[in-house]
């Protein structure tokens, strides 16, 4: 199950979360995110080729968080792990973080920022 189920199960939401379908919602459309600029960005990008990855590890040295798409390259298993494993080397050396959320999603911290990846039930009240 991934975080975003876990999410709607805890908030007691029943309908499944698209996250891809959400951001390209009619609701999205009226963000403007470069007038009101952030210091960072959780960015959705899709692993479709090697030279994909330059462009990841340059978006977690601007400190964004990465919602990586990796639907294309999981019909090539043995590049796909290829390609995971040196991101894990990446955030590892540059004291990021990686998580896999679902077999399609993984997501990429930059520098100081941790995932939490313990499975602890949710406390009831």
């Amino acid at each position: 199950m991934g975080i975003f189920n876990k999410l709607g199960g805890v908030l007691g939401t029943q309908k499944e979360m698209n996250v891809e379908e959400w951001m390209n919602s009619e609701e999205m459309e009226n963000v403007d995110v470069m007038s009101e600029p952030a210091d960072f960005y959780v960015k959705p990008l899709a692993l479709q080729q090697e030279s994909d990855l330059a462009v990841i590890q340059s978006e977690l040295q601007k400190k964004n968080i990465i919602l990586l798409n990796v639907s294309e390259m999981a019909k090539r298993p043995n590049t796909l792990k290829t390609m995971i494993d040196s991101l894990k080397q990446y955030v590892e050396k540059t004291n990021g973080d990686i998580a896999r959320l679902d077999d399609e999603k993984i997501l990429l911290t930059p520098s100081k920022v941790k995932i939490i990846k313990n499975r602890r039930p949710a406390q009831k009240k």
